[in-house]
């Protein structure tokens, strides 16, 4: 599914490479999230491709994420989310997202890990995505069915 820039966003997952960490994040929300809410991620520096071993580690989780390419963070996407998290790399710093409502979930780059580390890694985004999306739920009176 193509992204386009201007589309009303709940979150936006932001990392400095948009190929392991913050393409999980998005997977996870989306797929969890069912149509209560919609995320998208993006890259202040978008790698090539994505990390072949966070492809491995998502499709072990049952979700196909080889079609997916990382994406440029740009201004309307910004503008378009209601809240912004990043992935701990340091991309607030190169970030222009200083205006939106935002937090760093401070997890390590999957670059150069082995296989069992991603797997952590992704166990632990999809444990603090469940509860971004119970938050969310809480806060706007929705009904939790899929988490």
């Amino acid at each position: 599914m193509e992204i386009q820039d201007t589309r009303p966003l709940d979150v936006l997952f932001v990392c400095i490479h948009n190929a392991g960490r913050s393409q999980m994040a998005e997977a996870f929300f989306n797929r969890l999230a069912g149509n209560r809410y919609d995320a998208a991620s993006a890259g202040t520096e978008p790698a090539s491709a994505l990390n072949p071993a966070v492809i491995q580690v998502m499709d072990e989780a049952g979700i196909d994420i080889s079609g997916r390419a990382p994406k440029q963070l740009t201004p309307e996407m910004i503008e378009a989310s209601k809240r912004i998290i990043t992935m701990g790399c340091g991309a607030s710093a190169s970030c222009p997202a200083l205006f939106t409502p935002s937090e760093d979930w401070n997890l390590p780059d999957p670059k150069n890990m082995p296989v069992a580390r991603v797997i952590k890694l992704r166990d632990d985004i999809e444990d603090r995505v469940i509860k971004l999306i119970r938050e969310l739920d809480k806060k706007f009176n929705k009904t939790l069915t899929q988490c």
